[in-house]
């Protein structure tokens, strides 16, 4: 049948506001078959036997060995193994055991006490099974003779109770109580005579208290003899002495001198310890037999026992000897031998970085085996930790708490210093380390080192390719820094994010359209990294792109005008012409910028090449002297129009030059006639010059105004979406390439620098962004118009 409960209380202590800890008192008797109930825990406690397993219901027992067990799924607390109560629990006290029981989830502690009863399992026995006696004739009735003492593990009403002897006429047994033990005495109640009797056998037998009782027995043989009628004395029965525990081996702690009045060999006295003491007794201590001095044999440790009883026997050498005796009581006083003892039980040894201030994360018990303030003990954390103490309404436990936030980014873990010292004299100490992980919240949003992110990716890209890879960075870690990306906004048709693919994972961006320079000089979208969080964490970044010119478009040859893929012209001047007179002006464009639509004219003769001279930047040829009668009629010359890209593209056009004879057969007549024709054509020359002039300076005037009206009118940002060329070198001219409709023109405008036409980010001029794009060619070809006009 399980054991009852005897009593049960509950303290109302608040702890870290944690829930109240209670006391529960079971009692069990030794040697129950493993299994056996001692008591329904999660009844006695008021919890819910549903939520046990979840909670984490268990017990923790102080002692090496799990004597009990709790069943999580019902509750109840059961006997994992036998307990020998003897064995455990050594004396007549109370044998308890305690026990901690802790739920989970919210912490709960709960302490529950189990005294373990005695059964009475042991029979009296006495060490010795025989005892010899040497009493002489004529020794007087009264005389008190030590027996051997029985022992008996059990405790309480099963322990000794009495010791008898059989029927006999001579003797009788006396027992004397000392401290808890009971010493049995043979007492001659009547004169011995050795003529009659010289031997008498006895039985001694010692009773236990259980129901029924238990015996043990010892044969008692008494000898009579005939001398020696004086036995050794003492000067008193019961000595007491204190010694230190750890005393050297070998060291003298006391003489015993023990006094016969007989004479000769009747009064000299050796001295022995008893032969019925406890095995201890006789490890820990020794007596010179001549001497009576007694030594240190073994360790002395007071916290295995901190008292011994030593038995003296002084037996002088008569025929036949008689025997004194005495007792030794040997206290041990405790010394500061032992550090304090850290356990931990640790309900885990990861917290979360959230974690509010006064987490409980660990319990801590401190033990020390000394005694008195030797077992005074102080805890401590040593080290610089965001942890701290705090102890429970029991003494010597403590629960590890937080006691600021954490923070996993700065520090990962640690390792919690506990140090315990007591306050002996010198103290001594004890340090735990204690391992705490912390587990990472997503508390972090993805990051982009720059915002925006600029890159560069040189036009006629391969469709379906990598152009760039776009990369984040997250502080958390495993899912809360799984990071994937997406491009955001709208996706229109006329959006240049259509044509873009992120993969999600790398971040590696792929172009799913070849991009023309010449079309679309720069462009730019949002890309949004997002963790792997719960909820999840996200960050954007806006990415611009520039696209930089390849020289992928060759001159084209505007004047002379192209027939079946030649480029081919005839011009006519007079054979008088003079050196430096202008004989036409090859016109080309490129429809690529910068360095790649740089272009250079060079003249390549069929015939003889020292009459012509062609401006290498304008295209211009002239006569290089005047014209001879022995000078061919007519001229083919080739002109060569190339770019300065790295690999160079060129055109050809072939200029055929005439030279027409002077009309000489004019007569003279006619002469003064065509002279004032002459007249009146340079007036009408004039006219038209300066009519032209004044167009164009009007032309001027009103360009200026719209310039000047449009620039104020534009949003201070506007002209920051301008990508400006820093590497204009101050050079009157080159040649530039615009669109207008279905037709191309090539126009004239300021030089740019060699460095330029290849440097990243130069745009040949201004670049204007998809949302200045149309305002912003309205003012280059304004511009053009007037380096038309102009130059």
């Amino acid at each position: 049948m399980p054991a009852c409960v005897l009593f049960r209380f509950a303290l109302l202590l608040l702890l870290l506001g944690k829930r109240a800890l209670a006391e529960i008192r079971y009692s069990t008797p030794e040697e129950v078959k493993d299994g056996t109930v001692v008591g329904n825990l999660a009844k006695d406690l008021g919890l819910d036997v549903g939520s046990l397993v979840d909670r984490r219901f268990r017990v923790v027992s102080e002692s090496k060995e799990a004597f009990f067990e709790v069943n999580r799924q019902n509750g109840v607390l059961y006997v994992n193994k036998g307990i020998d109560r003897d064995d455990s629990c050594q004396g007549g006290g109370a044998c308890l055991f305690e026990l901690k029981v802790i739920v989970e989830n919210p912490l709960e502690i709960h302490y529950v006490m189990i005294e373990i009863t005695d059964v009475n399992d042991h029979a009296p026995v006495f060490i010795e099974k025989e005892q010899k006696f040497e009493i002489a004739e004529h020794t007087l009735p009264g005389k008190r003779f030590k027996l051997h003492a029985a022992h008996d593990p059990d405790a309480g009403m099963n322990s000794i109770r009495a010791y008898t002897l059989t029927s006999n006429e001579h003797f009788e047994v006396d027992v004397r109580q000392s401290d808890e033990e009971k010493i049995p005495f043979l007492v001659l109640k009547k004169s011995l005579d050795r003529e009659q009797k010289a031997k008498h056998s006895l039985r001694v037998t010692a009773l236990d208290g259980g129901k029924p009782p238990r015996s043990g027995t010892l044969n008692v043989s008494v000898v009579v003899l005939d001398i020696n009628d004086n036995r050794p004395t003492f000067s008193q029965d019961i000595y007491q002495i204190t010694i230190a525990e750890n005393i050297p081996i070998g060291t003298s702690i006391f003489q015993m001198n023990g006094t016969d009045p007989d004479e000769g060999v009747n009064g000299e006295i050796e001295y022995s310890l008893a032969k019925a003491l406890k095995k201890s007794v006789y490890a820990v201590f020794e007596m010179e037999r001549l001497t009576g001095i007694v030594r240190i044999k073994g360790h002395v440790d007071y916290e295995e026992d901190d008292i011994f009883k030593l038995d003296i026997e002084a037996s002088d050498r008569g025929t036949p000897a008689m025997t004194g005796e005495c007792r030794v009581i040997i206290k041990i006083r405790d010394m500061n031998d032992h550090v304090p003892e850290i356990e931990v039980t640790s309900l885990s040894n990861t917290v979360a970085e959230d974690s509010k201030p006064g987490t409980v994360i660990s319990l801590i018990s401190v033990k020390d085996r000394d005694s008195g303030v030797n077992g005074k003990m102080i805890s401590t954390i040593t080290n610089d930790v965001p942890f701290e103490l705090k102890p429970s309404y029991k003494e010597n436990i403590f629960s590890v708490v937080t006691k600021e936030y954490l923070d996993r980014e700065e520090v990962s873990q640690y390792e919690i210093e506990i140090k315990a010292s007591d306050c002996g004299e010198p103290p001594l100490s004890n340090v735990k380390s204690l391992n705490i992980q912390i587990s990472d919240v997503n508390d972090n949003s993805p990051h982009f080192e720059k915002n925006p992110l600029e890159f560069y990716l040189t036009e006629n890209n391969a469709a379906g390719s990598s152009i760039f890879s776009i990369s984040a960075s997250d502080k958390d870690i495993n899912d809360n820094a799984a990071i994937s990306y997406r491009i955001v906004g709208e996706r229109r048709l006329n959006d240049i994010a259509s044509f873009l693919n992120i993969n999600p994972e790398t971040g590696e961006v792929t172009a799913l359209k070849s991009f023309d320079f010449e079309a679309l000089k720069s462009f730019q979208f949002q890309v949004s990294a997002t963790d792997g969080g719960s909820p999840p964490l996200s960050g954007n970044v806006t990415v611009k792109v520039f696209i930089l010119d390849r020289n992928d478009n060759a001159p084209v040859i505007l004047y002379p005008l192209s027939s079946n893929g030649s480029a081919r012209g005839a011009e006519e001047i007079p054979r008088n012409a003079k050196a430096g007179d202008s004989v036409t002006k090859v016109r080309a464009y490129d429809a690529d910028t910068g360095y790649n639509g740089w272009l250079l004219f060079s003249l390549r003769p069929l015939g003889e090449r020292a009459l012509f001279s062609l401006d290498r930047y304008t295209g211009q040829i002239r006569t290089l002297r005047p014209f001879t009668e022995t000078d061919e009629a007519e001229h083919r010359l080739l002109v060569l129009v190339k770019d300065n890209g790295d690999v160079s593209l060129s055109a050809t056009a072939t200029v055929t030059v005439k030279l027409a004879e002077p009309k000489e057969a004019l007569a003279a007549s006619d002469h003064a006639g065509s002279a004032a024709e002459a007249d009146r054509r340079e007036d009408r020359v004039t006219f038209y010059l300066a009519l032209t002039l004044g167009s164009v300076s009007l032309l001027l005037v009103i360009a200026v105004v719209v310039l000047i009206a449009m620039r104020c009118s534009k949003p201070a940002e506007y002209t920051s979406k301008y990508l400006q060329d820093a590497h204009y070198d101050g050079t009157l001219c080159h040649s530039i390439q615009y669109r207008s409709g279905d037709k191309r023109y090539m126009l004239v405008g300021p030089r740019m620098s060699v460095a330029s036409a290849g440097a990243p980010g130069s745009h040949a001029g201004t670049l204007v962004l998809p949302d200045a794009r149309r305002a912003a060619a309205g003012e280059v070809r304004i511009i053009n118009l007037l380096c038309l006009f102009f130059f």
